[in-house]
C-alpha cells in the first residue's frame, strides 16, 4: 500500500521551519507532494496537533501569511484578527462551520476550500455504508468470527429508491454511482432554481424534504451545518421516513437528533443508519454504539489517497498564487486576493 498523501513526512528543504515565525502554519494533518513544492519557496510551520492548542495555534499564526486547516481548526474572529499578517486561511474539505468566513472577508483575508476536491470519495462511502447495511456485512463478519455459521438474507439496491438531501458536488457524484446501480434517485435542494433540470443521475427532484422522505429506501445526507440545518434529523424527520428505511450522514454531525436516531432504530421504525460524523469528535461511547443496525466509521468519507492528492494540490496552487501576489482560483469568500497589509 502506497503512503498515505497526510501522512507525517520531514520537510527536506532547507527553507522549511518548524516554529513561529514561518510564512505558512499547517494547524492539522494536511500534507502532499504539492506542499513539498510550497517548502522549497516558503518557511512552513507544520504541526499536525496545533489546532488543539489555542494559545500555541494564536502565536504561530501571529506572523504567519496563510492557515491551513482540516475541520478540527476553531477560525473565529478572535483568531484571524490576531494574525496581522494573515493574507489566506486554506481549508482541506468542504464545509466551513469551522471558518468565520464573514470576519474573514471584513478583515481582507481571502479564504480558500478544496470545493469537490472529495466529492467521489464521500459519494463511494456513502454507497459502501448503504451496501453494509444492505447485506449486513458487519452483523456476518461479527457471527463468521464467533463460530457462528448463520445465512441470512439480505436485500439488493437495484430497484429501490435513494434519496438525496443536497445536491452539491457530492450528491451529484452519489446519484452518478447509484442511478448505475439501477437505481431511482430523487432529490431535494432549495438552493437549486425551481425550474433547474435534476442533475445527471437524478431521476427526479422532490418539492420537500417531506416528499423525499415519504418515497425513499435510503436517504443520505449532503447539506453543511448552519443554523438553519442544525439538529434537521430529529424525530419528526424519522417518523417521515419509509418505514425499514436507512439513513446516512456523511456530511455533519450536527445534522443528526442522536438520541432521536436511537428510538427510531429501537422502535424499527429505521431498517439501519450508516454514521460517518458526530456532533462530538471523537464521540464518548453511549447509546448510539450500542445499536445492531449501524454502521459506524470516523470521518473518514473525504479520506482516501486519490481526494487527498487532489485537495492538496488544489491548496497548494491557490496558497502559491495569493502569497505571490495572485488571485485564489477556489476561493469561497468574499476575496480572491488579500486587501489588508501583508
Amino acid at each position: 500500500m502506497s503512503p498515505s498523501p497526510d501522512a507525517p513526512a520531514v520537510l527536506a528543504t532547507p527553507t522549511a521551519s518548524t516554529g513561529p515565525g514561518s510564512d505558512i502554519v499547517v494547524a492539522e494533518d494536511v500534507w502532499g507532494p504539492a506542499f513539498d513544492g510550497l517548502a522549497a519557496s516558503y518557511g512552513i510551520d507544520r504541526r499536525p496537533e496545533l489546532w488543539n492548542d489555542p494559545d500555541q495555534l494564536r502565536r504561530a499564526s501571529s506572523e504567519a501569511r496563510a492557515l491551513v486547516v482540516r475541520n478540527r481548526t476553531r477560525v473565529d474572529r478572535q483568531l484571524l484578527a490576531h494574525g496581522r499578517r494573515l493574507e489566506v486561511v486554506a481549508r482541506a474539505g468542504v464545509g466551513l462551520d469551522n471558518i468565520d468566513v464573514a470576519a474573514a472577508d471584513e478583515l481582507g483575508i481571502v479564504v480558500v476550500a478544496a470545493l469537490g476536491a472529495n466529492a467521489r470519495s464521500v459519494a463511494e462511502h456513502s454507497l459502501a455504508l448503504a451496501l453494509a447495511l444492505a447485506r449486513d456485512v458487519v452483523g456476518n463478519d461479527g457471527r463468521v468470527r464467533a463460530g457462528r455459521w448463520e445465512r441470512p438474507l439480505g436485500i439488493e439496491l437495484a430497484g429501490r429508491t435513494w434519496g438525496i438531501v443536497g445536491l452539491g458536488a457530492t450528491g451529484r457524484a452519489l446519484a452518478a454511482l447509484a442511478s448505475a446501480l439501477g437505481m431511482t434517485v430523487v432529490g431535494f435542494d432549495p438552493a437549486l432554481p425551481p425550474d433547474a433540470l435534476p442533475p445527471p443521475g437524478v431521476h427526479a427532484r422532490a418539492d420537500s424534504v417531506a416528499e423525499l422522505l415519504g418515497g425513499a429506501d435510503i436517504v443520505s445526507l449532503h447539506v453543511p451545518l448552519t443554523p438553519g440545518t442544525a439538529s434537521m434529523v430529529d424525530a419528526g424527520f424519522l417518523a417521515a421516513m419509509r418505514p425499514g428505511a436507512y439513513l446516512i450522514n456523511v456530511s455533519r454531525g450536527g445534522l443528526v437528533d442522536e438520541d432521536a436516531l436511537c428510538d427510531a432504530l429501537e422502535s424499527g421504525q429505521l431498517g439501519g443508519a450508516g454514521i460517518d460524523v458526530r456532533a462530538e469528535e471523537p464521540p464518548v461511547l453511549g447509546r448510539l454504539e450500542r445499536q445492531q443496525r449501524v454502521v459506524l466509521s470516523p470521518h473518514v468519507a473525504g479520506l482516501t489517497h486519490e481526494s487527498q492528492q487532489l485537495v492538496t494540490t488544489m491548496l497548494a496552487s491557490d496558497l502559491q498564487l495569493v502569497l505571490g501576489g495572485g488571485e485564489a482560483r477556489h476561493h469561497v469568500g468574499a476575496h480572491r486576493a488579500p486587501v489588508r497589509p501583508g
